[in-house]
């Protein structure tokens, strides 16, 4: 005898609600073993391989390919064999004796993978450590048992009332000033998305040369007004609420044939939504200052024939990143996060160093851990195996999460100044432009130098512009006299 037991998709990393099927690897019919591979996912930027917890024969998928589908929301039927059936246990007769208490009944709990769970509305799941490829060897409740708990009413506190609603889009709403009882959600079972969240901002703002209202009051913490300001005739859950079993996107609106519509999804999709949060969080400000580094491209020559080095990928951008740490270190309020909750800076004595990396798939920003550890040798490996990794997407979650502050080098594209954006969380982001050979005033002459411009967005609650200009001037002062401070190898 077989019962079905479903498969749903599994929590890949920290704070993820949603992740979008790339393809299946097996078909209705295939027997499957447990830990097989059955399908590849692609979570905000890396592409996963997703293990069954279960063996037994596929009987159904119930996801196509390229479907965005929320945590917790089934995605394929598995037969398995039904070892419930054993025999009754022997009763014995024993002495009646009276009872003081009702004994509550526990369903057993089996082991299967990390990820598979309920997802209970209104729980506030602790923050799980970012995921490595061995993620399959552990294990958690499997999703059909908390079904039959919640069916039963067993271990399960009665659903409080409120919108569905996972944390990390709690909090997103949050910051955004956006009221969730009057969003209503796309996802499984009306959860409430990053998504919905999104587009109660986007279609709140007004138009170009349209009458604004009053201003309402500054939120304390941002420095922003409040993002959604809706008349009361036309709440925003009505216009927002799709088609029911339409939750990807809504049916496209006829355009011309000249246009081309492109599914927002993956890495696209994480990186709008990262932007939107920063953008709308943090208040930017920026600062930039050029540079003769014409000292560093020089040393950058003589590592490159230094026989010691070889097998080391010495580059200017590893130069700067080392640089970066140093200066950091002499400017910690760069390297630190605004912790709203707590109503506190948090200046990490750390630096995870996060490289912004153009992909194939997107943009993706992988993270080199305590990266003020390491030498200039082992800092450039790290860089060039990050990058490489992301290019040919193979980086796991763990190397996407925990940056304090990151480098952009837009002068690989021939760019030599810009504004970038803040990765949300992180208090300062460095773009690097090109290196142009100009003339320059060097010793009180004019001659022809190698030349850069250091450009730098910050968050204005975390750095003053005091502090954000001594940073770029001690980066400065390293980046065109390195001396001793760089050859530390």
């Amino acid at each position: 005898m077989t019962v079905d037991k479903q498969v749903t998709m599994p929590d890949l990393g920290e704070g993820l609600t949603e992740s979008d099927l790339v393809e299946w690897t097996v078909a209705v019919g295939d027997t499957v073993t447990l830990n097989q591979v059955v399908a590849e996912v692609e979570t905000a930027k890396a592409l996963v391989q997703l293990p069954c917890p279960f063996a037994g024969v596929v009987s159904s998928l119930e996801v196509e390919p390229g479907t965005t589908v929320a945590v917790g929301a089934p995605i394929m039927t598995i037969a398995v064999e039904d070892r419930s059936g054993a025999e009754p246990a022997p009763q014995h007769s024993a002495p009646s004796a009276p009872v003081d208490r009702e004994v509550p009944v526990v369903p057993e709990r089996t082991s299967v993978l990390v990820g598979y769970g309920p997802l209970v509305e209104g729980s506030d799941r602790p923050k799980r450590r970012s995921r490595s490829p061995e993620w399959v060897a552990a294990h958690v409740v499997a999703e059909h048992e908390a079904g039959a708990a919640r069916a039963s009413g067993i271990g399960l506190a009665a659903h409080p009332v409120g919108p569905r609603v996972l944390p990390p889009v709690r909090k997103l709403a949050h910051d955004l000033g956006v009221d969730l009882n009057r969003v209503e959600g796309t996802g499984h079972d009306g959860t409430i998305t990053r998504e919905d969240v999104l587009h109660v901002v986007s279609s709140t703002a007004p138009a170009p040369g349209a009458h604004r209202p009053a201003a309402a009051p500054l939120r304390p913490s941002h420095g922003f007004p409040p993002a959604v300001h809706r008349p009361d005739s036309a709440p925003t859950h009505a216009r927002l609420a799709p088609a029911a079993g339409d939750r990807r996107r809504p049916t496209p609106t006829p355009t011309d044939p000249r246009e081309v519509r492109i599914p927002v999804a993956g890495v696209r999709k994480q990186t709008a939504a990262a932007m939107v949060t920063s953008a709308f969080t943090a208040p930017h400000a920026s600062t930039s200052l050029t540079v003769d580094v014409t000292p560093t491209t020089e040393l950058l020559e003589q590592f490159r024939s230094d026989r010691a080095l070889d097998g080391h990928r010495i580059t200017l951008l590893a130069i700067v990143a080392k640089a970066l740490t140093i200066a950091v270190g002499r400017n910690p309020s760069l390297n630190a996060r605004w912790d709203e909750d707590a109503g506190e800076i948090v200046e990490h004595r750390y630096v995870n160093l996060g490289l912004a990396a153009a992909t194939p798939r997107g943009l993706l920003v992988p993270t080199i851990k305590d990266a003020d550890r390491l030498g200039l040798a082992d800092l450039a490996d790290a860089i060039s195996a990050l990058t490489s990794a992301a290019r040919e997407g193979t980086t796991t979650p763990s190397d996407l999460a925990g940056g304090t502050i990151t480098i952009t080098n837009i002068g690989v594209l021939g760019v030599d100044s810009g504004t970038p954006i803040l990765v949300p969380g992180q208090a300062a982001i460095l773009a690097t432009g090109a290196v142009r050979r100009r003339p320059w005033e060097y010793r009180d002459e004019i001659a022809l130098r190698d030349v850069m411009t250091l450009s730098l967005s910050f968050d204005h609650r975390l750095v003053d512009g005091a502090e954000a200009a001594h940073f770029l001037t001690d980066l400065g002062a390293i980046l065109a006299n390195p001396g001793s401070v760089l050859r530390m190898v």
